[in-house]
């Protein structure tokens, strides 16, 4: 394993920046960052590594589905693991947190309720590439509060909203901004 990355300690957002490379507005209070204005963008990038998030919803009761504590984690910058309110839902669909947005339902729910911390430990696989092809699609694993999600999912085409493509080797993590106050703690990565 290599050594932990942090790209979010409590103290600092300098490891991060806008999609635009510009510094960001992120608030920080008590140790937590949340959401601000516009998605950002971990200034280290990785291939293959396991990822690990903290966040918490909002408590949003007048809202639903992807109006409700909605942001997003996108390894690789393309791959993005919905981060929504769904605690309670039954059958759980792709858009539900946990998926891989619009591909893939999560395997169950994990979900805690709002005002609860929560986690992601993701283990992502590169695609392997020769002669600038891919010869071998990435995959991932996600474990949400101790629980499997995804199971070694094929990540055989990047979801919507990213800043990159399937087609990379490596690449960095995006946090979303989706008009939510959803705040994160102790995210950090090592190469695997």
């Amino acid at each position: 394993m290599g050594k932990k990355v942090i790209l979010f300690d409590g103290t600092s957002t300098d490891a991060w920046t806008t999609r635009k490379g510009d510094p960001i507005d992120w608030k920080i209070e008590n140790g937590v960052m949340t959401v601000g204005h516009g998605d950002i963008v971990s200034k280290e990038k990785y291939a293959d590594a396991h990822i690990h998030v903290e966040w918490m919803e909002p408590d949003m009761p007048n809202e639903s589905g992807q109006g409700k504590g909605n942001s997003g984690v996108y390894v690789h910058g393309c791959y993005e693991i919905q981060v929504l309110d769904s605690y309670g839902i039954e059958n759980p669909n792709n858009s539900d947190c946990g998926a891989l947005y619009s591909v893939y339902a999560p395997l169950t729910n994990a979900c805690r309720p709002a005002l609860e911390w929560q986690t992601y430990d993701i283990y992502l696989r590169a695609p392997v590439f020769e002669n600038g092809e891919i010869v071998k699609n990435g995959s991932m694993t996600v474990i949400q509060n101790g629980i499997c999600i995804q199971n070694n999912i094929d990540l055989y085409t990047n979801t919507p909203g990213g800043i990159t493509n399937h087609r990379v080797a490596e690449g960095p993590l995006l946090l979303q901004d989706h008009g939510n106050p959803v705040s994160f703690r102790n995210v950090w990565f090592e190469r695997l």
